[in-house]
């Protein structure tokens, strides 16, 4: 799910830092230095980087198309290969049949077994395609904060190391607890409190 999407899951983060001046091209620059590539490595399993919001499949930052208004918009994009496993499992066996009956045996041994399957699995991940996942990020330098669209634990672990990387900057997830803790003016007496609360079952 996506920004113009009719239903959408989104994560808040702060920006702790402060980027160079002038802030735009810093921003370009990190968006141009970091954006995707297609994957080079064909044996690799997985790429990520910046991609233009309105053209996500041509990771081409040619001009200032981010900036909407106040708030800038790209997206983070991560390629993965993954090989089914019934493919895999089909291969395997294939490949095992054959080794057993060049070799006249009864059965292969655990390492043999272990070897094939490795094989099998770089082979097949030379041939099957990257799928590509779309994140979209909303940006407001004013506010600080920066709106997610994805929930994901794994895609947000990527949109923190890949944000630091290209700005130099520090993403906080806000949720209740640091929302208060960062917002609510609290007192050092009142942030003591707060990191004893626990939370409260509702359900027996």
């Amino acid at each position: 799910m996506g920004l113009m999407s009719t239903s959408v899951s989104v994560s808040r983060f702060r920006v702790e830092g402060k980027l160079e001046a002038p802030e735009i091209e810093t921003v370009a620059k990190g968006l141009k230095e970091n954006a995707l590539s297609e994957i080079e490595d064909a044996a690799a399993e997985k790429t990520v980087g910046w991609t233009p919001f309105r053209s996500p499949y041509r990771p081409l930052f040619e001009d200032r198309s981010f900036v909407v208004g106040e708030y800038l918009v790209f997206s983070l994009r991560i390629d993965r290969k993954s090989i089914p496993s019934k493919v895999l499992k089909k291969e395997f066996s294939e490949v095992s049949a054959r080794r057993l009956a060049e070799s006249g045996r009864p059965y292969l041994s655990r390492s043999e077994k272990k070897m094939i399957r490795e094989e099998v699995a770089h082979r097949l991940i030379l041939r099957i395609p990257a799928t590509p996942n779309l994140y979209d990020l909303v940006w407001s330098l004013d506010r600080q904060s920066v709106w997610f669209f994805s929930t994901l634990k794994s895609a947000n672990e990527e949109l923190e190391t890949l944000f630091a990387k290209s700005f130099r900057l520090t993403l906080v997830r806000l949720f209740p607890f640091t929302m208060a803790d960062l917002t609510a003016g609290l007192s050092d007496k009142e942030r003591d409190l707060l990191e004893r609360i626990t939370p409260t079952p509702f359900a027996p």
